[in-house]
């Protein structure tokens, strides 16, 4: 899936059952919510198996890992020096966690360090001060970082799959188009994945924890007393495993790696 050709779309049996059960959804349907989400849990689904038959489908894997690893890179300069406004900080993760590729899944990445910045103005509203303070020279802090963290790669998926839903409309069932299934679906599959990414933050504390309790590591529990050095290393360390989990590929009782899920 390239620049110059147009996407046809993915295939397989767990696409076309999803695809077919979206053309029968109507917003005035009975139950038409309830439906919409079990349409959302088949298109998750659809994808999970797609990757594990093939880690490379897409190439969203490889995707989303650059792009975690660039988004922990940002998370360090962040804390030592926020931007000045919500649509500052939307601009900035979109360039530098965004990179400039054409495929879907580079555009999904975009689209979801946009979205991870409103869903994580929804969860701290005192975002728009920290913004303030970041304006004068202060950084955001670590527990709105590991939130962002956690649901960028949430985000991600929901905007691939919000993709390849709004394609199967345009082209198929059309008079869905003013419903806006595809935003709802997003927003479902988002939801039901973000527990399932690792939380720096909590991390760190447990790996501070268990270093005291074994009196050992005496480094490591310094660098977990100072966030701004010891976090952004950790956020990298865990984007195998927050872009295995969120993508199917690793068990969700699994505790770390990359191991497929059975």
């Amino acid at each position: 899936m390239g620049t110059s050709t147009r996407w046809k779309g993915p295939n397989g049996d767990g696409w076309s059952s999803a695809s077919r059960r979206l053309t029968r959804w109507r917003k005035c349907s009975y139950n038409a919510d309830q439906r919409l989400e079990e349409i959302a849990a088949d298109h998750l689904r659809a994808l999970h198996e797609t990757l594990r038959a093939d880690q490379s489908a897409f190439g969203l894997y490889d995707t989303a890992c650059a792009a975690g690893e660039r988004l922990a890179k940002a998370l360090g300069s962040l804390a030592v020096e926020g931007p000045q406004s919500t649509d500052a900080l939307v601009a900035r993760l979109v360039s530098e966690v965004g990179g400039d590729g054409g495929t879907l899944a580079d555009a999904a990445v975009r689209r979801g360090a946009a979205k991870a910045v409103r869903d994580v103005q929804d969860r701290h509203p005192e975002l728009d001060e920290a913004m303030g303070e970041g304006a004068a020279g202060g950084g955001l802090a670590w527990d709105i970082l590991c939130d962002l963290y956690q649901v960028f790669f949430a985000d991600m998926v929901g905007e691939f799959l919000r993709s390849v839903v709004a394609e199967h409309i345009k082209l198929a069932v059309p008079v869905l188009i003013a419903t806006d299934p595809e935003g709802r679906i997003a927003d479902w599959v988002a939801e039901s994945i973000v527990d399932l990414v690792p939380n720096p933050c909590e991390e760190s504390a447990e790996a501070k924890d268990l270093a005291r309790a074994v009196d050992t590591a005496q480094s490591v529990v310094g660098a977990a007393q100072d966030p701004s050095a010891a976090l952004p290393e950790l956020a990298e360390s865990l984007v195998p495993r927050a872009v295995g989990k969120v993508l199917g590929l690793v068990a969700e009782e699994s505790t770390g790696g990359e191991g497929a899920a059975a």
